[in-house]
């Protein structure tokens, strides 16, 4: 079994050299399908997976926008069409000086699983740029959206790809990209998700992700007769998953103890109340400054310049920020401290000799394609909105979310069971792999 997992990656390595990131996605998907495709007769000698891994399409393109200065700026513009055998393509646009080929691809290759996870028809995709909206005026953002949007246009659709926010892309974004595409195809359509409730948007969206990661939290503890009420919580990141993960967990009796961004953690001993965390929003959504000022604020609390949040001990950690985060150290750290389950609350956070840890010592993880899934669930309840031209109550789409997030963990368990214990890893897996499976076969050679 290594030996055909090996020419297999193998093979996808020498078409994908250079890409990290997107190599490491594939890793971890083949190690734990591969084994399963071969005791599947349906599905052996269909080379599946290997035609999953190639995109259906990758577009590259230029993005020049006049800056404050009025000087010209170059950016590179993508968008990774991947998989579209269940659905038309889905997935966010980041926009991040870290924006590559691999981390487009491995983020677009993790979204064929996650929107499979949904149930709902949603093929995968991913795109972005390497712009960094940090720091921006408002004009400068929009000057970008608008020549980024003048470009993508041409390439989505309702019914054939429906981009999202991700990191750097938020409801500023959205709305300028949305503008633009409005302005192109005089056309009013839902081919962006992450509106504006007022024009289109759902609500829960900007909850959603950070709800998810929670709510699969619940589950999987309470999988094994365990609940969130009194657990003390880490979470990495202070953006929208990050505050949004933190809400939840207080409303549900936990009590978060860091958030954190690029510059460092803050650690709040009391506890991070419903108060403090408003003062979190509006410092990160509004002012758009550093985690630090927290301290400022609230004195009592400390800030660790340089550091992530992962020696502070505790039962449950949500690593929201950014991929590979948590690395074989932290994690030695988070179990000699009494963790008892992680949920990634970002794409790929965790590197693998991080996961082998938890794995060694039966702490309870879940891979992001499974507990981030919240996000993408509700862009397609927003698409679904978008198409009865309705909108659902804020009741009825948490209500929506919890149902898909607990169907996730169900299905997880049952391509995941060994004993007593699942591996959320190769039931996540697996399960995604399976639907995405019948329906290529159904097609043909696609």
């Amino acid at each position: 079994m290594d030996k055909i997992v090996s020419q297999f990656l193998a093979q996808v390595n020498a078409r994908n050299q250079n890409e990290p990131e997107f190599m490491q996605a594939v890793t971890e998907v083949a190690e734990t399908v591969i084994p399963y495709i071969v005791k599947q007769d349906i599905y052996y000698g269909q080379n599946i997976l290997l035609r999953m891994v190639e995109p259906e399409r990758v577009v590259s393109f230029r993005v020049a926008w006049i800056d404050d200065n009025e000087e010209i700026q170059v950016n590179r513009g993508y968008r990774i069409e991947m998989n579209s055998a269940i659905g038309p393509y889905k997935g966010g646009l980041r926009f991040h000086p870290s924006v590559n080929l691999s981390i487009l691809k491995f983020l677009a290759f993790e979204q064929i699983f996650k929107n499979s996870l949904t149930t709902l028809p949603m093929g995968g995709g991913k795109g972005g740029s390497d712009f960094d909206p940090k720091g921006k005026s408002d004009t400068e953002v929009m000057r970008f959206c608008q020549s980024f949007m003048t470009e993508l246009f041409r390439h989505i659709g309702p019914n054939r790809d429906i981009p999202a926010g991700d990191i750097g892309v938020g409801s500023r974004e959205i709305g300028y990209l949305f503008g633009q595409y409005k302005r192109l195809k005089n056309e009013f359509t839902g081919v962006l998700t992450g509106k504006g409730v007022s024009w289109g948007g759902s609500l829960i969206r900007p909850e959603a992700t950070g709800y998810g990661v929670v709510y699969f939290a619940r589950q999987m503890l309470a999988h094994q007769n365990e609940g969130l009420e009194g657990k003390t919580v880490v979470i990495s990141g202070s953006g929208n998953v990050a505050q949004f993960a933190a809400e939840k967990i207080i409303q549900l009796g936990g009590t978060v103890l860091t958030l954190s961004d690029s510059s460092g953690y803050i650690y709040d001993a009391d506890g991070i109340d419903e108060e403090k965390l408003s003062y979190v929003m509006n410092l990160k959504n509004v002012k758009r400054d550093r985690i630090h000022h927290y301290v400022t604020k609230y004195p009592k609390a400390t800030f660790h310049a340089g550091k992530t949040p992962w020696e502070v001990p505790c039962k449950v950690a949500l690593p929201c920020a950014t991929q590979n985060e948590l690395d074989g150290k932290a994690a030695a750290l988070l179990i000699k401290n009494g963790c008892l389950c992680v949920s990634e609350g970002a794409n790929m956070p965790s590197t693998p000799e991080a996961i082998e840890q938890f794995a060694n010592h039966k702490v309870l993880f879940a891979p992001g394609k499974a507990s981030n899934a919240g996000g993408v669930a509700v862009s397609g309840l927003e698409m679904a909105q978008n198409s009865l031209r309705y909108s659902w109550s804020r009741e009825e789409v948490d209500q929506r979310l919890q149902t898909i997030m607990n169907d996730i963990h169900k299905s997880c368990v049952q391509f995941g069971a060994e004993g007593d214990h699942v591996n959320y890893v190769k039931g996540a897996n697996i399960a995604g792999f399976v639907k995405i499976a019948d329906a290529m076969l159904a097609q043909g050679v696609v």
